[in-house]
Formats: structure tokens, C-alpha cells, sequence
């Protein structure tokens, strides 16, 4: 069928792995979400933000209420949310974010992966000092009436951003369109969502990012290689949502 198609095979394939596991990871944060701020999207602002990125995501519907369905039942586990800090081979730090409903068995395979891969799981507050935790919204861009980017900047600097830029975004077909990213300090969260929200803006996504605040350091295509294995077997635990580590991108990236 040429070459064409199997390019166009691959992509398919690594969207649908990305939609599992972002699928369950959405599932997990909607969970948690409605455990802290009860399951009504009316007072549960980061619920709402989740819902929005759900469906921006393609999610199902009944995976959403399924996600809800689960907070309220009593016989639910309780899933947590757990920072685990490392350093891989190398010096790079890395900083590990986990939703579970069992940190005994979360921590020994973290440990696990650290280990194999000539790292060492450390103590709290060892690398979390290199990130600065932020709040991080995405809102779309209707391509007819482009977002004049300077003035909502100085509006939303009132309401605790401290980066707002314009980025371009490529799905799975290879159509680009383009959308808004603001940043600020994490507790800005609520009130950076509430401007979006009675200003009209379309939400694509809101959460919070961990964000290094030292220099990223340089490493050999040998050494990043083993430091992408160790990063690969974080990323493809089901208990982990995140991983942020200090090492620079490549060229590629």
C-alpha cells in the first residue's frame, strides 16, 4: 500500500496510545477533582477546566461520567496525589507526579525504574526547589477572529499571569491551528479561569505544570537516550501523570 500509508498507520497508532493514556490520566485527575470540590461543574472550577480538556481530547462521554461516577461511590478507592523526586543518571533531576490509590505499590516501581536505569529515587524536597509549580490554561483560537495577544496580556497580568504567548498546534490529520497558552503561579489558577470563562473564551485545557527554574543541562545522544528509557518507564506506569526532569531538549524537539 506504500510508504504513504504506512506513515499515515503510525500516526494513527502512537494518537490512539496517546489517547489511552491521556484518557487515564484524565480520568484519574476528573476523579480526584470531584472528591476535592464535590460533582457539580457550577462550583467545581477545576472540574470544569478538566471536562473541557476531556473533550477537547476526544474522550468519551460515558468515560467522563465514569470518572465522576467513581468519586461518589463510597466503595471508590481514594486516589491521591504524590510528588516523587529523583535524580536519573547524569545529575538530571527529575521531579514525578503520581494519582494513586496505593503509594506502597507506586513507590516501589518508581523506585524500580530509577534503579534500573542507574538513578536513585531521593527525599522529598530534594529536586522540587528546581521547578516552580504554575497554573497553565490553553484556549483556542477561531482562526476568523484572531485574539489580539498584547491586550489580553495586560488584562490578564491583573489577574496573576506571568506569560501569555501564541503557539500552533498539529493533530493527528496534519492541520495546524493555533491557540493561546497562559501561564501563571499556581495560585492564580482560579481567578486566571474565571477571566477566560465570563470573557467568552473557548477553554481547551487547565491544569498545572512544573516548571524548571535552573539551566537545563546538556547531555550526549548516548546519555539521552538512557535518560529517555528511564523517562519512558515513569510515563508508561499507570499511576503516573507527569514527569518534568532538567534536562535540554534536543534540536529535534
Amino acid at each position: 500500500m506504500g510508504r504513504a500509508f504506512e506513515f499515515r498507520k503510525e500516526r494513527k497508532m502512537k494518537r490512539w496510545g496517546h489517547m489511552a493514556k491521556t484518557f487515564t490520566k484524565l480520568g484519574k485527575e476528573i476523579t480526584i477533582a470531584v472528591k476535592q470540590g464535590g460533582p457539580e461543574v457550577t462550583g467545581n472550577p477545576r472540574l470544569r477546566a478538566l471536562i473541557a480538556e476531556a473533550k477537547s481530547e476526544q474522550m468519551p462521554k460515558e468515560n467522563i461520567e465514569r470518572a465522576i461516577k467513581k468519586a461518589t461511590e463510597a466503595k471508590s478507592g481514594d486516589f491521591k496525589e504524590i510528588i516523587y523526586e529523583g535524580f536519573g543518571p547524569f545529575g538530571i533531576a527529575y521531579l514525578v507526579e503520581a494519582a494513586t490509590d496505593n503509594n506502597t505499590r507506586t513507590v516501589a516501581n518508581v523506585r524500580s525504574y530509577f534503579t534500573k536505569c542507574g538513578g536513585a529515587l531521593q527525599t522529598s524536597g530534594s529536586v522540587a526547589f528546581m521547578f516552580d509549580h504554575k497554573c497553565v490554561f490553553r484556549i483556542k483560537e477561531d482562526p476568523a477572529k484572531p485574539i489580539d495577544l498584547d491586550e489580553l496580556e495586560l488584562e490578564l497580568i491583573d489577574f496573576g499571569a506571568d506569560e501569555v504567548f501564541r503557539q500552533e498546534v498539529e493533530d493527528e490529520d496534519e492541520n495546524v491551528t493555533s491557540e493561546i497558552v497562559i501561564y501563571g503561579d499556581y495560585t492564580s489558577y482560579g481567578q486566571i479561569q474565571k477571566y477566560i470563562e465570563e470573557n467568552g473564551y473557548e477553554l481547551a485545557s487547565g491544569g498545572f505544570e512544573q516548571i524548571p527554574n535552573v539551566d537545563l543541562k546538556e547531555v550526549t545522544p548516548e546519555q539521552r537516550a538512557t535518560l529517555e528509557k528511564l523517562t519512558g518507564l515513569l510515563e508508561d506506569d499507570e499511576d503516573v501523570t507527569n514527569v518534568y526532569t532538567t534536562m535540554k531538549p534536543s534540536d529535534e524537539e
